[in-house]
């Protein structure tokens, strides 16, 4: 028979597991959000340097 304060115990646990990888899989996302646009930039540098209208044209 489980009790009301395992109960309670396995429910905490398993939001705050949740909570955790919510907060990590958030980290990687603003990471790789950062990461394009470094990357963006460089490319923009780039064609800005060559005169590449196509480029810039975006």
């Amino acid at each position: 028979m489980v009790t009301g304060k395992r109960l309670a115990d396995f429910g905490y646990r398993a939001f705050s597991a949740s909570m955790m990888l919510l907060t990590a899989y958030g980290g990687y996302m603003c990471a790789m959000r950062g990461y394009r646009y470094m990357q963006k930039q460089k490319a923009l540098k780039m064609a800005a340097e060559n005169q590449d209208p196509e480029i810039i044209k975006d």
